[in-house]
């Protein structure tokens, strides 16, 4: 991945966003610290296309309409108080 300083990346804009449409992600910098990602928008929908909403999600788990829960007859031991 390409870095970027800020100050160059906005100068340069069009250029950063070719090369990310070309290169893959772009990282621009500030002071040395990493801000921000420009992706090309292939790759941000490959990022985005997967996710499953919170229904899907629930609705996806195991099923269990033939779970049946046998209770044990062992009353236990008594006690004495």
């Amino acid at each position: 991945m390409a870095s970027w300083q800020m100050q160059e990346a906005k100068t340069r804009l069009s250029e950063v966003i070719e090369e990310a449409s070309k290169k893959g992600p772009q990282i621009i910098t500030r002071h040395g610290a990493e801000r921000a990602v420009i992706l090309s928008m292939a790759d941000y929908r490959a990022l985005t296309a997967h996710k499953p909403d919170l229904r899907d999600y629930l609705l996806g788990g195991p099923k269990l309409d033939d779970f049946e829960i046998e209770r044990d007859l062992d009353p236990g031991r008594e006690i004495g108080l």
